[in-house]
């Protein structure tokens, strides 16, 4: 009772000082999954709806500040790195054929339904659609902390997805880069020219860089603290190179994890310091911080704004599903495998995010708020199905492979 007094008491500091924002931080990634897991929720959706909660369209008591944006985007850069460190490199060889197919049909089929979705059931114009369809067939690995827990890091269906995730989001900038450039007359062809020696040169320099770099210091320098500090800053220098060439820093951050995997090992003591901050910390961040920009209130707007909540939530699941259920048919894969695929496909966050923000912005407008709201709607349902259903898939997977390959 007397430290319930003391909150209220302290309510404006609640919002302004650091000290309380950090401690209430850290009281959700505590509390939420103690409190929702008797009820079998998965720890990913308790965090984003504690965020909910907590957040500006909430109960207002934590304002999404820069250190909400700063935390949050180290969060997304984390799950693509640890996505492609946890990745055998030998694997990927044998299963990329199929990662690629995943990619193609994860990106396709959400293209080519989100378009129709967006031209013809909305009435939006081509371009309008086409971005749409970005949006759609674009995907982010939210839930792929939870195959790590299951152990399932280097399982041919996690592999798999996780290819197909860096093919499909990777195609999915890509379309939008020729969609913006559409609209800027002084965009030819020697800014597309351009524009692919420099992804090039940005590729061959981390590809070719950083394990030599990286090789060099983790063998003259044997601090855990030092060792940590750098790829920490390796991950950032090739996201922010990315981004400096005209594509997403998730995409310099995955490459990071491809450049480095070697050097270290699955059970090294550098492998589960990179694990153990990112779960405990910057993850949880960015899945707070992703709840903190859903706004509820827009479900019970106006009819309109509905429908296109509906359209587009029901397109990008059933599409991501469809694509999983071909794959699995195709490569004649378990139920189970075909849903963990769906599971870790079908999450919207911040690939959809960027996307959305730039359709919205003046520069562009393609995009209006009832898309915006749309987008931020399909963020929650889509991280709340993906993680259930990674979740599900996951758990039968562990039970039923007693050897992983």
């Amino acid at each position: 009772m007397t430290l319930a007094i003391l909150l209220l008491s302290h309510a404006q500091a609640l919002v302004t000082d650091p000290t309380w924002i950090f401690f209430l931080v850290l009281a959700i990634i505590l509390l939420s999954p103690l409190l929702l897991r008797r009820l079998h929720v998965p720890q990913i959706i308790g965090l984003i709806l504690a965020g909910i909660l907590v957040g500006p369209f909430g109960f207002n008591i934590l304002e999404r500040d820069s250190s909400f944006q700063l935390f949050g985007q180290v969060g997304i850069y984390y799950i693509m790195f640890l996505a492609a460190l946890e990745l055998d490199i030998g694997s990927v060889q044998h299963y990329g054929k199929r990662g690629f197919q995943l990619g193609l049909l994860t990106f396709l089929v959400p293209f080519v339904l989100g378009f129709a979705a967006g031209h013809y059931l909305l009435n939006y114009g081509v371009l309008t659609s086409l971005m749409l369809s970005c949006i759609l067939s674009s995907h982010t690995l939210v839930s792929y902390p939870i195959v790590g827990r299951y152990g399932l890091g280097r399982h041919k269906t996690v592999i798999i997805s996780v290819v197909a995730t860096a093919f499909a989001t990777f195609a999915a900038l890509l379309t939008l880069a020729l969609v913006v450039g559409w609209l800027d007359p002084e965009t030819g062809i020697l800014s597309w020219i351009l524009f692919g020696t420099k992804c090039i040169a940005y590729g061959l320099f981390v590809v070719l860089v950083f394990p030599r770099i990286g090789r060099w210091f983790l063998r003259n320098y044997d601090d855990s603290v030092l060792q940590y500090i750098f790829i920490l800053a390796l991950v950032f220098l090739s996201a922010a190179l990315a981004e400096l060439v005209g594509l997403e820093g998730l995409l310099g951050a995955f490459l990071a994890g491809l450049s480095v995997n070697r050097l270290i090992p699955r059970n090294s003591p550098l492998m589960t310091r990179i694990e153990f901050v990112g779960n405990a910390l910057f993850i949880p961040y960015f899945l707070i911080g992703v709840g903190m920009i859903i706004d509820l209130r827009v479900v019970l707007g106006n009819l309109d704004t509905l429908w296109v909540i509906f359209v587009v939530a029901a397109v990008a699941t059933f599409s991501k599903l469809l694509a999983a259920v071909l794959m699995n048919l195709f490569s004649k894969g378990s139920k189970e495998s075909a849903i963990l695929m769906f599971g870790l496909t079908n999450a919207h966050a911040a690939g959809a995010l960027a996307i959305v923000m730039i359709g919205t912005s003046p520069d562009v407008g393609l995009m209006d708020e009832t898309l915006l709201s749309a987008t931020i709607m399909l963020i929650l349902i889509s991280c709340i199905l993906s993680s259930m259903a990674t979740t599900y898939g996951a758990k039968q997977l562990a039970l039923s492979d007693t050897t992983l390959e």
